[in-house]
């Protein structure tokens, strides 16, 4: 089947070329109109309390999102009208301020104390606005783009979904920089480890081809995450740079056994399918495993990543190759040399000392463990974001100003009697933390009659047989403190409605700490496994999966232990990322080399021999392979000003340098020493699998 296609399309390599370049509308509409989601929040467990009791927020309270506005130095009428012209915006459900409550007209000195405490602070005043949709959409953005436009430089706007709408006004500036800068670095890198001028130009158009792809089919997804926006180009491209250049290597081979082009073209496609298929499958698994976890993001990156990966094999068998085919005169003629160094002596000395290499790398698992176990990890998603953001300021500002650092959410039954009501607010303000309470009953215990409550104050606090209850803390999401505090106020109010639910940014951020250290573990083995089962099949073999992926695994703890000893703290989603992706994408690198191993001990070479032309052979490829993925990522690592992704790619780029380095230095070592375990536990080890020779009898074809 592939040998008739693969003969089919060398012949029509410019019909082939045209169809790719016309598939790239439909790419390009289908990237525009994929929704970007930037609340990590939103991929949440749908069934925690913390993401029910958001979606009771939204239906029936109206509140979706709520964010804070700081006002300083101005005059309580320009603060009257700002409420009011606020209120007015498209998308606001609600804004509440004391002029709502009790009037402008009372002196700030006759508000009852709990309320003045809350929406006064010195010269500064603070406002509650809601939105009535959620956090991250649309609607809400375009809501706070104008609450900012009818401020001043007095107004400070805060709260998570502000932080979110300067999180996706940052990362929508700095994409362009981020895939420009990676293809600039990766044509660099290809320049200087590829003999052909036009080479790296071709082989970044496929793999742009095959990007656009991807991302355009993301429409189908619905949405992806601003993380899956940010790195999945970058990482297409690192990733699947191997498969490219494999197909040019092998069709370089071909040339010269064939008069004809095409015809040394379809040989190999032949054998880059075959080849390609079989070294996908470990990145695709890799890729995969992260849609097991519960925080629906790890399927988001996964299924993006993984389709990604399909379609950069496909698109280097169809659109590579036609390339190739029709630039072959200037591939020849421009053409100097590369710059990557001869390897041989480096690998007789490893294998002159190869069993102090293999105790080497045993030995490194000490440290490496350990260091991984003990690096410092972040969740309070705006530390990764810089500090003079307006929502960050703002925040900080709400923190110094009110000693507002957190906001819950307590939905609870509205039929609970006034004083249980009583009781309940006074237990939660003995609370360690808590700066303020904000009830129904409690502006009703300030003497303050039912009628006079406006609808708009009522209708915030009581819908639908719920009542909401906002509660204010010092104390920062992420923290042990709020994880403690928590805990106590679920046990409180549960205590007085089993059904009640504590929900905001704090608690769903406490969650998403609980949710990811499982998820971790889980995804970790789940890749393990299922690349261990892939590699055991290539090989039909015990002993050669553990080897190999033994040998990436400690490349990879030794890449997550390195922010324990430089002192840095990552991001919550890093280790997970990092984990699946390296050890999928990078352990081709040892599979190369023991493709070749094997290969040269069935030529007949002795175990040194062969293990030195392995070595050397594939040197050259692995160090082209992991230089792109590291000028790629690199890059954006310094361009971004989200430590998210920053640190995410950071952690890939050394990822590659880290695994290209076990796997030059340890492997060869390792496959000399472990060479008398492979041909115990390995079929076929030395000698290819019997053919089976087939003839026809009687119109049918028997095995004999």
């Amino acid at each position: 089947m592939i040998e008739k296609i693969a003969h089919k399309l060398t012949r029509r390599p410019k019909l082939v070329a045209m169809i790719a370049v016309l598939l790239l509308i439909p790419s390009v509409l289908g990237y525009i109109s994929t929704k970007v989601n930037y609340d990590i929040l939103s991929y949440l467990p749908q069934d925690l309390e913390s993401s029910q009791g958001e979606k009771l927020l939204e239906e029936p309270f109206q509140m979706a999102a709520t964010s804070m506005l700081v006002v300083e130095n101005m005059p309580a009428g320009w603060s009257n009208n700002l409420i009011n012209e606020i209120e007015k915006i498209p998308g606001v459900s609600n804004a509440v301020w004391i002029s709502n409550m009790v009037g402008i007209q009372i002196p700030t000195d006759m508000i009852p104390a709990s309320f003045r405490d809350m929406f006064f602070s010195g010269d500064a005043t603070m406002m509650i606005i809601q939105y009535s949709h959620p956090g991250a959409s649309d609607e809400t953005m375009k809501a706070i783009e104008q609450v900012r436009s009818v401020c001043n430089d007095n107004c400070f706007l805060a709260g998570f979904s502000v932080v979110i709408k300067d999180t996706r006004d940052l990362m929508n500036s700095e994409l362009p920089l981020f895939v420009g800068l990676a293809v600039l670095l990766a044509l660099v890198a290809m320049a200087l480890t590829l003999e052909s001028t036009i080479l790296p130009l071709l082989l970044m158009g496929s793999i742009g081809f095959a990007v656009l792809y991807n991302f355009g089919s993301n429409f189908f997804l619905g949405q992806i995450s601003y993380i899956t926006k940010a790195i999945a180009a970058v990482l297409q491209l690192g990733v699947t740079m191997d498969y490219s250049i494999f197909l040019y290597r092998r069709y370089e081979e071909e040339r010269p056994n064939y008069e004809d082009n095409r015809d040394a073209m379809t040989q190999a496609i032949i054998a880059a399918f075959r080849s390609l298929s079989g070294s996908s499958l470990t990145t695709i698994a890799g890729f995969l495993a992260l849609c097991f976890m519960r925080l629906t993001l790890g399927r988001d990156i996964g299924i993006v990543m993984a389709k990604g990966v399909v379609l950069g094999v496909v698109t280097v068998i169809f659109v590579l190759s036609a390339f190739l085919l029709l630039f072959s005169d200037q591939l020849d003629k421009y053409t100097h040399k590369t710059l990557i160094p001869s390897f041989d002596r480096v690998n007789g000395f490893v294998l002159r000392h190869s069993k102090a290499f293999v105790l080497l790398l045993l030995v490194l698992f000490i440290p490496a463990l350990y260091a991984q176990n003990h690096a410092s990890i972040y969740y309070k998603l705006d530390e990764s974001l810089p500090r003079d953001l307006p929502s960050i300021v703002a925040n900080q500002k709400l923190k110094d100003d009110f000693d507002m650092a957190t906001s819950h959410f307590i939905i609870l039954r509205d039929d609970l009697t006034a004083a249980e009501m009583s009781d309940l607010e006074n237990q939660i303000d003995a609370v360690p933390g808590i700066t303020s309470v904000v009830s129904y009953h409690a502006m009703l215990g300030n003497g303050i009659p039912d009628f006079f409550i406006p609808d708009a104050v009522k209708n915030m606090l009581k819908q639908g047989g719920y009542q909401m209850m906002m509660v204010n803390s010092r104390y920062a999401p992420a923290s042990d403190e709020i994880a403690q505090q928590l805990d106590a106020l679920d046990g409180l109010v549960k205590s007085y409605d089993s059904s009640a639910m504590v929900t905001g940014e704090g608690a769903m951020t406490k969650d998403l700490i609980e949710t990811s250290a499982v998820d971790f573990k889980v995804t970790n083995y789940i890749s393990i496994a299922a690349i261990l089962i892939i590699v055991a099949i290539v090989f039909q073999s015990l002993s050669i999966p553990v080897v190999l992926v033994a040998a990436i695994e400690l490349a990879i703890c030794i890449n997550q232990g390195a922010p324990y000893f430089t002192g840095a703290a990552i991001p919550f989603i890093a280790p997970t990322v990092i984990s699946c992706v390296q050890l999928g994408a990078t352990v081709d690198y040892a599979i190369l080399m023991t493709s070749r191993f094997q290969e040269e001990l069935r030529k007949g070479c002795g175990r040194k021999e062969a293990v030195r032309i392995a070595a050397t052979t594939s040197d050259a490829s692995i160090i082209t392979s992991a230089l792109v993925l590291f000028c790629a990522t690199l890059g954006v690592s310094f361009v971004s000003s989200i430590d998210l992704i920053g640190a995410i790619c950071i952690m890939l780029a050394r990822g590659a340098v880290i695994s290209a380095i076990i796997s030059i230095f340890g492997i060869p070592a390792v496959l000399y020493v472990c060479e008398p375990l492979f041909r115990k536990t390995t079929r076929y080890w030395d000698a290819p699998p019997p053919v089976k020779k087939r003839k026809e009898k009687k119109g049918e074809l028997v095995a004999h």
